[in-house]
């Protein structure tokens, strides 16, 4: 069963990335619309049922950075999915089908670096997997925030560069930005409700600075995603709430190893 989702994910990926790039090359690009649809959808599907077996393996749970990639490029495809079914994103699934092909097979034929956790109960295993995704996800957020405002300075001063040409229009990439930080928190919320859960001490010496900032940036892209569904908040107003959040999150992980390593020993 593992290797034959394993296999049917990697040639449902390519045959997708083939399909996509005829349908952008032709001029009637509706008729392919739905075969690449299907395909796309067929190896999502593939893959996560992939994933179960990369993830949890005889010898414990994996958290090397391959299966760690394979799970990140799994959700960017599942959300482009979702998205693919409202906007044209045809380019971008271009980009994600091959990649996630080569994730899905460097995670099962490349492995080798670390030792899986055997230490460890699924409730922390879920923990750590939905904190990774988040985390991975909500910088692919940050990324696009930064593509945002740099594409709307070129509009600004009227001078789009040929790569703005190729992406699809704004407002659909400001409704990828939207959805990645939707499902980044989607994923930040199951991780913290997993944490208080199956995590001895949330608040313990050695969590609470990584615990507080993490409830802080999750209330700063809650307020993000609010704003934007109340008050159309859009362009560099989200760009800066999705910097400002980021910046916290990023502190929950950086901050507390700087606060637990070097401040506190030497207080």
């Amino acid at each position: 069963m593992a290797a034959f989702a394993h296999w049917t994910a990697i040639a449902l990926y390519l045959t997708t990335t083939v399909v996509a790039a005829i349908t952008l090359s032709r001029q009637s690009r509706a008729s392919l619309q739905p075969l690449l649809m299907a395909l796309f959808t067929c190896a999502i599907a593939a893959h996560a049922i992939s994933l179960k077996f990369v993830l949890q393996t005889q010898d414990g749970f994996r958290f090397d950075l391959l299966a760690m990639l394979s799970l990140v490029t799994w959700s960017v495809g599942l959300l482009l999915l979702c998205l693919s079914y409202r906007h044209k994103l045809t380019l971008l699934i271009l980009v994600i089908a091959p990649l996630a092909a080569v994730s899905e097979l460097a995670a099962v034929h490349a492995w080798g670096g670390a030792t899986p956790l055997q230490q460890i109960s699924p409730g922390i295993a879920a923990h750590a997997l939905l904190s990774i995704a988040a985390y991975s996800l909500l910088t692919l957020a940050t990324l696009q925030a930064i593509y945002l405002y740099w594409l709307n300075q070129q509009l600004h001063n009227h001078r789009p560069s040929g790569i703005s040409r190729l992406l699809p229009p704004l407002q659909t990439m400001e409704s990828l930005l939207f959805g990645l930080v939707a499902f980044g928190t989607l994923l930040l919320t199951a991780s913290l409700v997993t944490g208080a859960l199956f995590v001895d001490d949330l608040f313990a010496q050695h969590l609470v600075h990584k615990t507080v900032l993490s409830i802080l940036a999750w209330i700063l892209y809650s307020i993000l995603l609010w704003g934007h569904w109340k008050n159309g908040w859009r362009g560099n107003t989200a760009v800066r709430w999705t910097l400002s959040a980021f910046a916290v999150l990023m502190l929950a992980f950086f901050g507390s190893k700087l606060a637990l390593e070097v401040i506190l020993p030497r207080g």
